[in-house]
């Protein structure tokens, strides 16, 4: 448990209706209630309600702000705390002035990164894995990845991890009776024995990573780089797909100079959009640099959008972009099907094939959902709708999860070359521990303060 008080703002910096600094700690309500004038007294109130009142100056007793006071008293609190959250008007003046009353109160200081969060995981309140989800929340770019983040922080992923941690726990117990107590003969450790307690776990552990890429995308986003040669359509695409004009749209070649780069949601997919600059050969030294930034932002795509013009016959600007993406993950974009066709078909169909060819017009919004199905099927093999929330989306669990499975199956490696079980014994400990690791239960203090630093100040 920790022995001080801590405070933040709470909410986003800046104008606002209204502005919510958070306290938790021992000296919570009794620091508070120094300051908060309302009846009754906050000290003699109970949890779960809510006070008007005014916050005054701490020496003086001036008045500072009107406010509205939430007493939730631990462990019944986000960080099984006592804690006090002061309703306040938004703005910077405001905020500031009640923040400084409630940090010359003894006993309570301004909260580092993430440390209510963490303060939730130390009093046990959450494990590390929803802790993390709580950060997801946060950065959540579509509705879908908010309700896989919703599921995780609530801990439906964690019940999974537990009960896989819980198989190994067991057989463990099983080598380490047979080790302390060989003469008593329990529960034979075979070979066969070894390889069906360790395969259980290999098979649940394959399903949660079956489901790994998809999270990892519904969680991070696909990035996405949007190419072709000047004037095909890109930007009016970028425009289209953000519903925003993000990009100038001009008949001019060129107009596009650096990458523009936006998170948008399509049909659940987020995806950070990269309209870059066309890539062609230029004298013009600022779309030059343009161009090049255009080739970085296509060896980091996930996907590449590549547009076509119907309208004209292949350039030599657009072959040469074909053999820049050829072999990536593509989508082949033919746009402005609006305008009578001039586009060789056959010899796009030949390069790319035609499940990877979307026909578009951009400018009347036609074909949006065929692009939608088709990044869907590249991506999730058509089922994104599928009704488990239950995705393994965090690079660290992913790792783990791999360095538990390969333990497993070193387990197994051992125990079928006729290895002495106390070597075997390492193995699954290993995996016990690497497993325990992603729920927080074996996690190094330097570990979780390099997860929780990377919060916002007051959550």
């Amino acid at each position: 448990m920790n022995n001080d008080t801590i405070a933040a703002i709470a909410t986003a910096v800046g104008e606002g209706g209204i502005a919510i600094i958070r306290v938790s700690g021992p000296d919570a309500i009794a620091g508070i209630g120094r300051i908060f004038r309302s009846k009754p007294p906050l000290q003699d109130a109970d949890s779960h309600t809510l006070h008007y009142g005014h916050i005054v100056d701490p020496h003086s007793g001036d008045k500072i702000e009107e406010v509205i006071v939430t007493l939730m008293r631990g462990p019944r609190s986000f960080t099984a705390e006592d804690v006090v959250e002061i309703n306040t008007h938004g703005g910077v003046i405001a905020v500031k002035k009640v923040l400084d009353a409630v940090l010359q109160l003894d006993g309570i200081r301004i909260a580092e990164p993430g440390e209510f969060t963490k303060r939730a995981f130390l009093n046990g309140r959450i494990d590390l894995m929803q802790a993390e989800a709580v950060i997801d929340l946060i950065r959540s770019k579509s509705d879908r990845a908010f309700s896989i983040a919703r599921k995780q922080a609530e801990g439906t992923l964690s019940k999974r991890i537990k009960a896989l941690r819980q198989t190994v726990i067991e057989l463990l117990a099983h080598i380490e009776v047979n080790i302390d107590y060989p003469e008593h003969d329990v529960a034979e450790m075979t070979a066969r024995y070894i390889r069906e307690q360790c395969g259980n776990a290999i098979e649940e552990i394959d399903r949660l990573l079956k489901t790994a890429n998809e999270g990892k995308i519904l969680r991070e986003g696909i990035m996405t780089a949007i190419v072709g040669r000047p004037n095909v359509g890109k930007s009016s695409l970028m425009n289209v797909l953000t519903q925003e004009n993000k990009a100038i749209v001009t008949d001019i070649p060129g107009t596009t100079r650096d990458v523009i780069e936006e998170y948008v949601s399509l049909n659940g997919i987020p995806l950070k959009l990269m309209d870059t600059a066309g890539i062609r050969e230029t004298e013009d030294v600022v779309e030059r640099i343009g161009v090049e930034r255009s080739r970085n932002a296509l060896e980091e795509a996930d996907l590449v959008l590549f547009v076509l013009n119907y309208n004209e016959p292949l350039h030599e600007d657009d072959r040469k972009l074909m053999e820049l993406v050829e072999g990536r993950p593509v989508i082949v974009i033919v746009n402005k099907t609006d305008l009578p066709g001039r586009l060789d078909m056959s010899e796009i169909e030949e390069r790319f094939g035609k499940e990877t060819i979307v026909r578009m017009s951009v400018v009347a919004e036609e074909g949006m959902d065929r692009l939608e199905e088709a990044i869907s099927r590249m991506f999730f093999e058509g089922e994104l709708d599928s009704g488990d929330l239950t995705y393994v989306s965090n690079v660290r669990h992913i790792a783990l999860l791999k360095q538990a499975k390969q333990s497993l199956l070193d387990a197994i490696e051992a125990s079928d070359a006729g290895i002495p079980i106390d070597v075997i014994q390492i193995d699954v400990r290993s995996a016990w521990e690497a497993l325990g690791e992603i729920t927080g239960d074996t996690a190094g203090d330097s570990l979780i303060d390099q997860i929780f630093s990377q919060f916002c100040l007051g959550k």
